[in-house]
């Protein structure tokens, strides 16, 4: 049976797989192969593991050859010239008048291709653009527009929580995010402190959605009648966290008690 290995290319990029042939590797080793972009360097994150372990009918291609030095000095060449590049692909963009963002830029490992990353409002007619740029660069010039949400993961950042940016350090691919979980949670529905740096609604909204709403299948609502030790009242307050209600007893007197220390009334 077939092994192959899982590689990324960027920092918390999806996991490309594949086969190492018969070039030893091991987790962390840098190596050279084709991507979706073209000849990139890459990075080992899994070790070698049968086909069957991982999605079926994906499409396998073998690895170039594990990197040497010559191709560590290539990838930080590179690196620098694209900054160069990207400055005058600015510069390009202002004097065609377009009304895009640029957002990043980079060689492939041959430096057979340039790829710049953008954002814009709608579509952008950049084929005068691709030509000067061309001319300048003499290499195959590919710009590709990309949402608010892979603008900061590219970018990069410090969240809310005072750590950096999820998307930027371990989150592999983007799911669906809903004002719905933060009502589950009963969080502020404030756009502003549910919101990333993206703009959009934060990710981390999605981790602990489903504790939350397991949990409170098992509390009470707001307003139904318990009795607790200390007498019957209302609920007033849950606390999902630490699995907790509040209950209020009537002559402002209020208690917080488990949930497993009060009993339903009708």
């Amino acid at each position: 049976m077939t092994k192959v290995i899982g590689v990324t290319f960027k920092d918390a990029d999806k996991i490309h797989y594949f086969d190492p042939k018969n070039i030893d590797v091991k987790v962390g080793d840098k190596i050279v192969a084709q991507s979706e972009r073209g000849l990139e360097l890459g990075q080992v994150i899994t070790e070698p593991k049968d086909t069957d372990q991982i999605k079926k009918n994906i499409e396998l291609k073998y690895i170039e050859r594990k990197a040497n030095s010559k191709d560590l000095e290539k990838y930080e060449k590179n690196k620098n010239e694209a900054e160069e590049a990207f400055d005058i692909c600015l510069e390009k963009i202002k004097n065609h008048g377009l009304p895009m963002k640029l957002i990043d830029s980079e060689y492939t490992l041959d430096k057979k291709k340039l790829l710049f990353y953008f954002t814009a409002d709608g579509r952008i007619d950049f084929r005068e653009l691709v030509k000067d740029l061309a001319s300048v660069f003499r290499t195959r010039i590919e710009l590709r527009q990309i949402g608010v949400r892979d603008e900061t993961k590219m970018l990069g950042g410090i969240g809310k929580c005072g750590r950096e940016l999820c998307c930027k350090t371990f989150l592999r691919k983007f799911e669906p995010i809903s004002i719905k979980m933060a009502k589950d949670q009963d969080l502020s529905l404030n756009p502003e402190k549910i919101s990333g740096l993206c703009g959009r609604l934060m990710c981390c909204l999605k981790y602990e959605c489903k504790s939350y709403k397991r949990t409170k299948k098992n509390l009470p609502n707001i307003g139904d009648k318990v009795e607790v030790d200390e007498g019957v009242g209302r609920v007033t307050k849950l606390n999902v966290v630490k699995e907790t209600v509040t209950v209020n007893l009537g002559n402002k007197e209020r208690v917080e008690v488990l949930a497993d220390d009060i009993e339903e009334k009708d």
